[in-house]
């Protein structure tokens, strides 16, 4: 025994770890170590052996207390110093790590009591306006109910399902398999009436034995102020039945915000671009800007360049939390360049570069005299 490494140290935890700390560290290192993926590494079979046993002594507590007092010394005594696995329950670890090994998803279930529905995925799409100020939706669902002609039993009337004979009703099975250090008990769910514990015999006409129905339902959906695109909204007990008596289960709307063809989101700012003139750059003066909230009038500054941006404080988007808590609006000023002008708006426009440039302008009244006098004197 003097060659066993501590147990507590095969594992990487501490003496004083909860069973919950074991057993999140046995799962790690048998999904690291398993035969099944690392296929002819004895290595690594070696090592899931001595993690499976130190597991199997730590997580029994009466073993777990005799390793404490005695170490490796209190098991001596077994075939080779070796632990009995013989209907040892491991089932949920082994589920959990072939789950994630194979992609078997998530824990089976492994009794036969109340359990909640699965949830319904639907979708909804809202305008930008309707996002910031909040809107209520009315869904068309197609969702089951309990049938109504056998009251959910899946049963024909006059006759009521019978208890399974592969599992006593109990809804599971117990599989007891030869693993690599031993013999391992798998509880599974009965694969005769589906963990149900119960079998239809003759089958109810309306719902084909399944005890449920699908009824199209009108569902109503208060979208709060604030919402954006892919963010969903649970609707509690609006999904499907639950097994053996349990709760529905959950609603689950995503949202899809159109597109805006002024505005952008960027969380709960907005951003927009408005075009001036390139006299009310120069010159300043008051403009109009489209905001969630309506116009507003804002006063440009004279000498305002292309490009300015302009802060809209709380002309936002809500916050979810707190719909009196909102964003701001940040607007891009642009000077428009006009693209066609008349040889008039030309010239004038070419006197005023020329007056910018520090270039002497001659008025049109001066040039008329001096032609005047060209022409009466001659040249």
């Amino acid at each position: 025994m003097a060659d066993k490494r501590d147990y507590y140290e095969v594992l990487g935890v501490s003496k004083s770890a909860t069973d919950d700390e074991l057993k999140k560290a046995y799962r790690k290192l048998a999904k690291q170590y398993h035969p099944d993926a690392n296929p002819g590494n004895k290595e690594a079979e070696a090592k899931f052996k001595e993690a499976s046993e130190a597991y199997t002594v730590l997580s029994d507590p009466d073993k777990r207390r005799q390793y404490d007092q005695f170490g490796h010394s209190a098991f001596e005594g077994g075939a080779g110093g070796g632990f009995d696995f013989t209907n040892m329950d491991m089932g949920d670890i082994f589920g959990d790590i072939f789950g994630d090994l194979f992609g078997g998803g998530g824990r089976r279930r492994s009794n036969n009591g109340p359990m909640k529905g699965p949830n319904v995925r639907a979708a909804v799409r809202i305008t930008f306006e309707e996002a910031v100020t909040g809107v209520d939706k009315e869904l068309d669902l197609n969702l089951k109910e309990e049938c109504t002609t056998c009251h959910g039993t899946g049963a024909k009337p006059g006759t009521n399902p019978e208890t399974c004979t592969k599992c006593g009703g109990k809804g599971q099975v117990v599989y007891t398999q030869q693993s690599l250090f031993g013999m391992v008990r798998n509880v599974q769910p009965c694969p005769d009436c589906r963990g149900t514990g119960k079998i239809v015999k003759e089958k109810c006409q309306d719902c084909y034995g399944s005890g449920y129905v699908n009824k199209r339902k009108k569902i109503a959906v208060s979208i709060p102020a604030g919402i954006d695109s892919g963010q969903s909204i649970r609707i509690r007990e609006k999904g499907e039945p639950g097994i053996n008596g349990g709760e529905r289960g959950d609603l689950l709307v995503e949202v899809t915000v159109s597109r805006h063809p002024i505005f952008q989101r960027q969380d709960y700012d907005i951003y927009s671009t408005v075009p001036i003139s390139f006299a009310q750059a120069t010159l300043g003066g008051d403009i109009r800007i489209n905001t969630v909230d309506g116009d507003v009038i804002y006063t440009v500054k004279p000498g305002t360049q292309t490009d300015t941006k302009v802060r809209l404080r709380s002309k936002g988007v809500p916050t979810l939390r707190n719909k009196q808590v909102r964003g701001d609006h940040y607007v891009t000023l642009v000077v428009q360049v006009p693209m066609k002008l008349t040889n008039e708006q030309k010239e004038l426009l070419q006197k005023f570069d020329d007056a910018m440039n520090g270039k002497s302008v001659e008025p049109e009244h001066e040039k008329e005299k001096e032609k005047g006098k060209k022409k009466f004197f001659g040249k």
